[in-house]
């Protein structure tokens, strides 16, 4: 009997022994911008934001030359004015400044709502890409290096998961020759 307690002890032993030394946490980084910026998706969505940006620029530049307009003739002609007429093109001109300002803020409203619709996909698709890598490959945890919430890690001790995110996803990087020649933008 206690042959068979001292087995069962030994067996039980070498199995936790076993078990822990399977259950090492395996830790992971990356850099989700990185990625995120190499995704060919990335281009369309910035094409877009720059043309709402062109939209709303040019109607911008629309109203200030009308102001700048209404504002020279009013001071060329402010002395013969009558009361009613005066107070009318000052009305005039309020009108064109506050015009401006609104359309700046809804302008800017806008494009940070484009902006977060447009990136949301993408954004998605490379969450569920760096979730795949990290479930196929056993990883414990991912740490995003874009939101820089780590003091310390040890390189050696963690797996850049980029290479491989960017591999699930398609995208092949440019040699650093043609990355070194193409403009930044």
């Amino acid at each position: 009997m206690k042959l068979l307690t001292k087995i069962s002890l030994a067996m039980a032993a070498l199995f936790c022994a076993t078990a822990v030394g399977q259950a090492q946490p395996k830790f992971g980084y990356i850099n989700s911008q990185e990625v995120i910026f190499a995704m060919p998706e990335i281009q369309q969505v910035q094409l877009q934001l720059e043309q709402l940006e062109k939209d709303l620029s040019e109607q911008l530049e629309y109203i200030q030359v009308e102001y700048n307009k209404l504002a020279a003739d009013y001071q060329q002609k402010a002395a013969t004015y009558s009361d009613a007429i005066r107070q009318s093109k000052e009305q005039e001109l309020m009108s064109l400044q506050q015009r401006y300002e609104e359309l700046g803020k809804a302008g800017s409203a806008e494009m940070q709502t484009k902006q977060a619709e447009l990136m949301k996909p993408v954004i998605d698709k490379a969450k569920a890409a760096i979730d795949k890598v990290a479930a196929e490959g056993g990883f414990t945890a991912v740490f995003d290096m874009a939101v820089g919430s780590l003091a310390y890690w040890d390189e050696n001790q963690m797996t850049d998961l980029a290479p491989m995110v960017k591999k699930e996803l398609g995208i092949t990087d440019a040699p650093a020759a043609e990355a070194a020649a193409t403009p930044a933008q």
